[in-house]
């Protein structure tokens, strides 16, 4: 299956139905000026979250916390303050605070930029490394979420059972220079069409090249 045709085609559906709002980590790269702090912390805060909450909290926290000093210094209360519309926000306000400190004193308040390094703060595992690397520094790689995992699935692209397999797999099926939009268009996709419940397949432009809809349709 060409991969070329599949973005292309996701883009065109999502079009033709209703243009996509950006995804909160898109929107993050584009408008926000904490460059890859602000992408760090929000990936972290985007966990098991809608991605209009996340934008929403994002807004108000960086635009009291500017850098990982100024947030390294706040308290927990404060953050839960401004996060509790979130999932785990009890949890996450510890956790951005204690990520904050490391890149403060540890890194002299810039972002590490190698998978490795990221993946040994705390609570970020490698999808968050990876939208990092993606999002705030347009290294090639491949975050997968549920939305990557589950579409990729879908589609026949792999046939994986836990999201680790799945960007392994389609590392070794997606020519690089494609990497930086897998992210992005996947999840929009997931998020507007090819949804976990009654997925859209009847405005899917990519439908006759999809496993799960053959198998569907199957007489």
């Amino acid at each position: 299956m060409n991969i070329e045709k599949i973005l292309r085609g996701m883009m065109s559906t999502m079009n033709s139905v209703k243009p996509p709002r950006m995804t909160a980590l898109r929107e993050l790269h584009e408008v926000e000026t904490g460059g890859p702090f602000s992408i760090l912390i929000g990936t972290i805060l985007s966990a098991r979250t809608k991605d209009e909450s996340t934008t929403k909290v994002c807004k108000v926290l960086f635009s009291k916390y500017k850098n990982a000093k100024s947030l390294s210094k706040a308290k927990v209360k404060d953050i839960e303050k401004i996060i509790k519309s979130i999932g785990f926000y009890h949890v996450k306000s510890k956790r951005i605070i204690e990520v904050a400190k490391i890149i403060d004193k540890k890194y002299k308040g810039k972002v590490p930029d190698d998978l490795d390094t990221l993946v040994s703060l705390p609570g970020v595992g490698r999808k968050t490394a990876n939208c990092v690397l993606v999002y705030a520094f347009e290294k090639p790689a491949i975050p997968v979420d549920i939305h990557v995992h589950r579409i990729s699935n879908r589609l026949g692209l792999v046939d994986t059972k836990i999201p680790e397999d799945t960007e392994q797999e389609l590392m070794k099926k997606i020519p690089k220079k494609y990497w930086l939009e897998i992210n992005d268009t996947f999840v929009m996709y997931g998020q507007n069409i090819c949804k976990p419940i009654s997925p859209m397949c009847s405005v899917c432009k990519i439908k006759r090249n999809c496993k799960y809809y053959k198998t569907k349709n199957a007489s």
